[in-house]
């Protein structure tokens, strides 16, 4: 790949794999010096759509950052964690009340709208220019970071007790390991992620999405062709 590249990569993030994890596979497809970046982290639990700027388009991360996400996965409730999802230390467990899937609807609907709670211990929220992250993996007290996110629409999808199937479509910014301690909060047994996919970022789908190893497989003529193609859907995302 001779010429200056810019497009979009939409990525299928495998679990386990932190996002800057996955930038720094891709960058290795391109000449040296190109950069590459993504507009959104997910947890290295997630998986799901990553999409990754290429080149001069990874001027327009912030403009892309902004846009509404939809996910799915699972809430595990009757235990809290101190990262918000199963990878964490359990701080608490507590019987499941008897629920059903109307139940659990319900409970989802009347979250819809502002959330207000902390921002989880481990997450890139700064204080005093620190990540929250930084603070609780050095053992220190954690600041409460309060943070106010709008939630779109959430429904309970199935229940296998104690996993709560859901989606949830929220505004960018939103922690859904948040979310998870909200509703587990309020069912009064706690809660946290077990399983957690993107499905969207703005118009972007994870049906438009390939694995990380499909993109390190394609020749480079190919993954050229992919980023020109993907300069429309870019483009109009912006308008």
């Amino acid at each position: 790949m001779n010429a200056p590249v810019a497009g979009m990569l939409f990525v299928d993030k495998p679990a386990a794999w932190t996002s800057h994890d996955v930038v720094a596979v891709l960058r290795r497809l391109f000449p040296r010096g190109t950069k590459v970046g993504h507009t959104g982290t997910l947890d290295p639990l997630a998986t799901g759509l990553l999409v990754i700027l290429v080149g001069p388009c990874t001027k327009l991360q912030a403009r892309l950052q902004g846009m509404d996400k939809i996910y799915t996965g699972t809430i595990r409730l009757g235990v809290k964690t101190d990262t918000g999802d199963i990878t964490g230390k359990t701080l608490e467990e507590k019987p499941v009340p008897a629920l059903d899937l109307p139940a659990l609807k319900a409970a989802c609907v009347s979250l819809v709208g502002e959330v207000s709670a902390p921002a989880p211990a481990y997450s890139a929220v700064k204080h005093e220019g620190r990540p929250l992250y930084e603070y609780a993996r050095k053992g220190l007290a954690v600041p409460v970071k309060a943070r106010t996110s709008t939630v779109r629409a959430w429904e309970a999808l199935a229940w296998n007790a104690p996993e709560l199937t859901h989606r949830v479509e929220c505004e960018s910014g939103t922690y859904v390991r948040t979310l998870a301690e909200v509703l587990g909060d309020k069912l009064g047994c706690g809660g946290t992620v077990s399983a957690l996919r993107r499905e969207t970022v703005g118009p972007f789908l994870l049906s438009e999405a390939r694995t990380l190893d499909a993109w390190r497989a394609l020749p480079p003529a190919e993954l050229a062709l992919a980023l020109t193609n993907s300069l429309p859907k870019l483009e109009a995302a912006l308008k």
